[in-house]
């Protein structure tokens, strides 16, 4: 029975609108510290902050407050110890990989990716003498099974995976005991999914995408236990990709309505996946939310909300798979063609030829990626006006 006297736990909702304001003052909007430069009070101040961890007030690419507002808003959410912010959300992932591995180690990675990630692994680690292997991240037991005991010194997940969403069981993964679990939690958000509660050590996003929300900031963060992370701030002063203030401050902004637009971009997402998957034009629609995705049971298990991605197979045609993808991501007027995703607008992403054209087809083929496939990041417009517009451009194909 809950103790009357304690305050009630807040919802993630709540405490994405409540969430990295010890700088505010009495302001409601984040505050920009757009200075890059500290005034230093004593030698032994400068010194402390110089080699410690955590200074936000003594040079930027050590910390900003405005910055340091939007890390732990991020931790909260997660329920993690501390977070880092990046530049991107590439800059977070390759701050991860670089900054705890070294040579001679080895990683296990799912095959399927984002393509950066990808090539991260399988062309920049081997440079440094990181090896790298690839399983297949839906079947169980195969991260474990990869594990090469006093070796193996990480492993890299992403679930939901992009383009085709799919799933990796978040209670296998954290209850693998030895190497570094990571977990790429871009297109589900904190407030769909909470790896760091499953015993995964770290947690990355690419908050350029629906974390912030409105497409005016480009920003990654990592959140996880203080050691960790400790380790990471050393690391990420040398590397120098750390986040501007300004897209601290955006990203900031949008979080506060991040659950009301999770929220609508799934119920349209839904509907639209629905509509999808009944129309003679489309082959195979891949969403959490459908009972015919083949992980549904899983995500229904380890997600609050099936999220605003759908990924779908337009049926060639005569023309072809590539003519048939081209054809529709060309053919919508109201959403539009662009490789980002989570914002108000609802894109359109042609992934065989952009997010992942940096594969060869046979990497392409093994992520089962196709001419064909479309991905769709679902807005805030009327779902109507939504399903109007994409069921044109199938007409059209």
């Amino acid at each position: 029975m809950n103790d009357p006297t304690e305050p009630a736990p807040l919802h993630p909702e709540t405490r994405a609108i409540r969430a990295g304001r010890a700088d505010n003052d009495r302001a409601l909007a984040p505050i920009l510290w757009a200075s890059t430069t500290f005034v230093t009070p004593t030698v032994e101040e400068g010194r402390r902050m110089a080699v410690g961890v955590g200074s936000t007030r003594f040079y930027s690419r050590y910390g900003n407050p405005t910055v340091a507002g939007f890390e732990d808003a991020i931790a909260t959410l997660e329920g993690a110890e501390s977070a880092r912010a990046f530049a991107s959300g590439m800059g977070a992932m390759t701050a991860v990989v670089l900054g705890l591995c070294s040579t001679g180690d080895h990683i296990v990675a799912q095959r399927q990716l984002y393509a950066g990630t990808q090539l991260l692994l399988q062309s920049v680690c081997p440079r440094f003498g990181i090896e790298v292997t690839f399983v297949d991240g839906t079947e169980p037991g195969a991260f474990a099974a990869a594990v090469r005991p006093g070796r193996t010194t990480m492993i890299v997940a992403e679930t939901p995976a992009n383009p085709r969403l799919d799933l990796v069981d978040l209670d296998e993964l954290g209850a693998i005991v030895g190497p570094i679990t990571v977990v790429d939690s871009t297109f589900a958000t904190p407030l769909a999914q909470r790896p760091l509660e499953y015993g995964v050590d770290l947690v990355v996003h690419s908050a350029t995408k629906a974390i912030a929300g409105h497409n005016d900031a480009t920003i990654g963060v990592v959140a996880g236990s203080a050691d960790y992370l400790d380790w990471l701030y050393s690391f990420a002063v040398i590397q120098g990709a750390n986040a501007s203030p300004f897209d601290a401050m955006n990203a900031l902004r949008g979080l506060r309505t991040l659950a009301v637009r999770l929220e609508r971009q799934s119920a349209s997402a839904q509907r639209l996946a629905e509509f999808l998957e009944d129309h003679p034009r489309v082959t195979e629609v891949r969403y959490p939310g459908l009972s015919s995705h083949p992980q549904f049971e899983l995500a229904r298990r380890q997600m609050d909300l099936p999220g605003g991605l759908l990924t779908f197979e337009v049926a060639p045609g005569e023309a072809g798979a590539l003519e048939a993808g081209r054809a529709f991501v060309e053919g919508v007027e109201l959403a539009q063609l662009a490789t980002s995703l989570g914002g108000p607008e609802t894109l359109v992403t042609h992934p065989a030829s952009t997010t992942h054209a940096s594969l060869t087809p046979e990497e392409l083929a093994a992520n089962g990626i196709t001419p064909a496939t479309v991905r769709v990041s679902v807005g805030l417009e009327h779902v109507d006006d939504i399903v109007r517009d994409v069921a044109a451009a199938l007409e059209r194909v």
